[in-house]
């Protein structure tokens, strides 16, 4: 295909029939009739010599060879997009934008009343959605879902993301208060669980994805023991109710286990066996880096999680 002969603008129909998978709603999406989009179609599929697009009911479903060229011509549009905008200023006061954060339900704990109260007091027409993580798949959320900002264990990051330390957090297991087992067996608040009884111990595991296994099982499994798990749940919430209403126990970032634990009769103990900090990354998509508003809620985001390594450096 000769460059100089293809029609630039046919891009951007590409981009939103990727996105849509119909005529009518890309046009809508970029301001084009229908007819306009479906002759720029005919004339993409010439340039390009691919279908592009096979019609399932009534959607145009994306052909392999186009669902190649979405990721790499969504960051080009983008590229292209920065590359115009030019430098903007930025009054948070005025700032009318809607952002989805993705994260467990840790955050509408931790994280999402304080974001509440700066945001009515800086920026009252920002919108901010806090939605699930997508299991197994995390970071493509930020593509897939439209996610603007992902909070992730620290791991080797695409490169077509950026990324910045948010909080490290320790694990600790929680039990209700005056539990039978624990009691007897004289352990107080604090003090280490004998790897025996911990063990033994019904355990609820957090995960989205409904695993039996988890980062302590993999710790117990280094030094050759296991624990007996009976239930998962998909949120903290979930976990957290089950030990305050049973002899259930769980294993819970420390931050969020102080935080409820007085409320709901819970006691904190120490697990037996050694578990690595977790270190939480804040990731977005680079398109983003230098947007002024965006960079103004992560820079206010990471100001609120701030405290939870304080928290964690005094105990």
């Amino acid at each position: 295909m000769n460059l100089s002969s293809f029609d630039l603008n046919l891009l951007r129909v590409l981009d939103a029939l990727l996105h849509e998978q119909s005529t009518v709603k890309a046009g809508e999406r970029i301001g084009l009739s229908q007819p306009a989009v479906s002759s720029a179609l005919g004339r993409l599929r010439h340039a390009l010599n691919d279908p592009l697009f096979v019609r399932e009911g009534q959607r145009l479903v994306p052909t392999e060879y186009a669902r190649s060229l979405e990721f790499p011509l969504r960051h080009i549009l983008d590229d292209v997009e920065a590359l115009l905008a030019g430098p903007a200023s930025f009054d948070p006061a005025k700032a009318e934008q809607s952002f989805k954060i993705s994260g467990s339900d840790f955050f509408a704990e931790m994280l999402m009343p304080s974001l509440a109260n700066a945001l009515s007091r800086l920026a009252p027409k920002i919108q901010v959605q806090l939605v699930d993580l997508v299991p197994d798949n995390y970071v493509g959320t930020l593509e897939r879902h439209g996610i603007d900002l992902a909070f992730v264990p620290k791991i080797d990051f695409p490169t077509w993301t950026d990324n910045a330390p948010a909080f490290r957090s320790r694990f600790v297991m929680i039990a209700r208060r005056g539990h039978p087992r624990l009691e007897p067996a004289e352990v107080r608040e604090g003090e280490i669980v004998p790897i025996g009884l911990f063990c033994d111990l019904g355990h609820v595991v957090f995960s989205p994805e409904g695993k039996l296994k988890a980062m302590g099982d993999a710790a117990l499994a280094r030094i050759g023991r296991e624990r007996r798990v009976v239930m998962t749940m998909p949120v903290f919430g979930g976990v957290i109710n089950a030990v305050a209403g049973s002899d259930l126990v769980a294993l819970l970032p420390e931050q969020l286990a102080r935080k409820v634990a007085p409320r709901l009769g819970l006691a904190i103990y120490t697990p037996p066996m050694p578990i690595n900090p977790v270190l939480i990354c804040m990731i977005w998509h680079r398109r983003n880096t230098n947007h002024p508003t965006h960079r103004w809620l992560r820079d206010l985001v990471l100001e609120l999680l701030a405290p939870l390594n304080e928290d964690e450096e005094r105990t």
